[in-house]
């Protein structure tokens, strides 16, 4: 009896424990496979927050800036250069003396030019007064009519001699004023290509000597457009560009021009588009490349979404579905269908009932499995928890 007495006096407490240990097994084990399943909380999830805002779509080119209304001044005569007045980056006014040529030879040939208008006109009044002494003579009947044709004739020849001798001393005049090269605009001197002692000779192909800039507070972009871009871009729209030299600096222009002409390069075919560029601050200089973006599409004070969230799917059967997003109600996620306006490529307007700015979406999975087997169960159940035996010894 005492060994029956012992024996249950000990079974109550193994028991208890043994129940005690089955409970704790229990709960660790669901403890364990609720750290591994995939529970609807917001920690396992990649979140984003709908905002307000503005948003432009635009498609990138690269063109050179030049200066609006630029002359190239070349000579109308042959000569040698004897001075050059003004030089790189000199503003001038219309009229203004820019260079010279050696005026020795030109006012030698006005002098020539005048003297022989001298001759030929005293020629002609010679032959004036020649027919003019005739004249009464043939009307009397003193002379016949082919006598008086001659007289008249002597002084339309002189006439006529006299009027070439004065085109010539106009042309020798022009020529002598043209030997002092002008410049047609107001503006700024950008280009110099001759020197004192040049030769400098006209022909039907005129040498530039100077490249003048009318107004550098007005530049233009000649930008080149792809073909499959080209019909995106508009009369008056609105441009975007950037230069090397001032990478932080954004600048604006307007479309002005859109030329029909292609330019194929290495298969590719681009079109050139005139961009207007406001210069009053003096940064931009001809010959800087630009990066210009057109503003194709533009919205603003619209709800604005990551493109992730619009094409986050819970799994792949949804693929296929209406265009929609995913938010967190009770944890769990719910699908809201939507409508898109534009888009930039990474961010879309959206549109959908009930939504406002601040409501927090889904944009990817971020699951993170937490080990229980680091917590207090694990460490004192080690065989349990572990879900194995170990390595061998």
């Amino acid at each position: 009896m005492k060994v029956v007495k012992i024996g249950l006096k000990f079974l109550k407490p193994t028991l208890m424990a043994c129940g005690v240990l089955f409970i704790m097994l229990t709960i660790h084990q669901s403890l364990v496979a609720s750290s591994y399943r995939e529970t609807p909380k917001a920690s396992q999830f990649q979140m984003e927050k709908i905002k307000r805002g503005s948003i432009e779509n635009t498609i990138s080119c690269t063109g050179t800036l030049s200066a609006v209304g630029t002359v190239e001044v070349g000579t109308q005569v042959s000569g040698t250069i004897k001075k050059v007045l003004v030089d790189y980056n000199a503003r001038v006014t219309k009229g203004q003396i820019l260079a010279e040529l050696d005026l020795d030879t030109f006012n030698a040939a006005v002098d020539a030019a005048n003297a022989s208008v001298i001759k030929v006109r005293a020629l002609y009044k010679q032959a004036t007064a020649e027919y003019e002494r005739n004249q009464p003579l043939y009307e009397q009947g003193h002379l016949s009519a082919q006598e008086i044709l001659v007289y008249e004739t002597e002084k339309e020849t002189a006439r006529a001699e006299l009027l070439s001798a004065q085109a010539v001393l106009k042309k020798e005049k022009i020529n002598l004023r043209n030997a002092q090269i002008r410049s047609p605009i107001n503006g700024v001197v950008l280009q110099r290509d001759i020197e004192e002692g040049q030769t400098v000779a006209a022909s039907l192909s005129t040498p530039t000597i100077f490249i003048i800039a009318e107004n550098l507070s007005n530049m233009e972009i000649g930008a080149s457009v792809d073909e499959s871009d080209i019909g995106m871009v508009k009369k008056g729209q609105k441009a975007i560009f950037t230069v090397q030299s001032y990478p932080d600096d954004l600048f604006y222009g307007t479309v002005t021009q859109i030329q029909m002409n292609p330019t194929e390069t290495s298969n590719v075919v681009t079109y050139t588009v005139i961009v207007a560029a406001p210069n009053k601050k003096g940064k931009l200089l001809p010959g800087m490349t630009a990066t210009a973006d057109f503003v194709v599409e533009k919205a603003e004070n619209e709800l604005l979404i990551s493109n992730a969230a619009l094409n986050f799917r819970l799994d792949d059967r949804n693929k296929n579905d209406d265009l929609g997003i995913y938010v967190l109600g009770g944890g769990i996620p719910k699908r809201i269908l939507v409508t898109t306006g534009i888009t930039d490529g990474t961010t879309s307007v959206i549109k959908g009932e009930n939504l406002t700015p601040g409501i927090s979406v889904i944009i990817g999975k971020n699951i993170e499995k937490t080990e229980s087997s680091n917590g207090f169960l694990s460490k004192i159940l080690p065989k349990l928890s572990g879900g194995g035996r170990g390595p061998r010894r």
